[in-house]
């Protein structure tokens, strides 16, 4: 029913895997450095992605997470630098603290109404990010969200938003 901590952690020749339908939980750095993965497919079982779950899986190409997933943890994406796009689900309430840092790739996202708060240093990094959609549903930005988005040229802030945090637009 889960994947554990560190399960497939250092894997570094694992190029594919198949999650089965009885998943429900991606441990803590479950596919943490696993650097030749290059496809993923997240099943429709799958609540949550845990802290590190695949950090520096810098071969991963594409990623569909599922309308199922509520909670994004820290650092959950951290360094797939060939990740180009992604899509975050509708039922993503709060995108947590550097969840897709350093995703040099990364030209756009989708960010859906649910999300309430955009974590410190989320898209930090996102060096090739050039537009970006806040949904009216966004009340908070943390330190540092967008910082070093060099690419980044043009941003529309809803009314919505009562706090932006220090550095959140920093060397964009």
């Amino acid at each position: 029913t889960s994947i554990g901590k560190c399960a497939f952690r250092g894997c570094s020749s694992l190029s594919s895997i198949v999650i089965p339908d009885s998943v429900t939980s991606i441990g803590d750095s479950a596919f943490d450095g696993c650097s030749s993965l290059s496809s993923i497919v997240i099943p429709d079982s799958v609540t949550e992605i845990n802290a590190w779950a695949f950090k520096g899986c810098k071969s991963l190409t594409s990623i569909t997470i599922p309308d199922s997933v509520t909670k994004i943890e820290t650092l959950a994406f951290w360094d797939c630098s060939s990740l180009t796009s992604i899509c975050i689900p509708n039922s993503v309430t709060e995108i947590h603290d550097k969840a897709f840092k350093s995703f040099s790739s990364l030209i756009s996202v989708t960010i859906p109404d649910s999300v309430t708060s955009i974590g410190e240093s989320a898209f930090e990094g996102c060096t090739s990010l050039t537009s970006i959609t806040i949904p009216d549903s966004v009340t908070s930005i943390g330190e540092c969200a967008f910082r070093g988005c060099s690419s980044l040229s043009s941003i529309v802030i809803p009314d919505s938003v009562t706090s932006i945090g220090n550095s959140a637009f920093r060397g964009c």
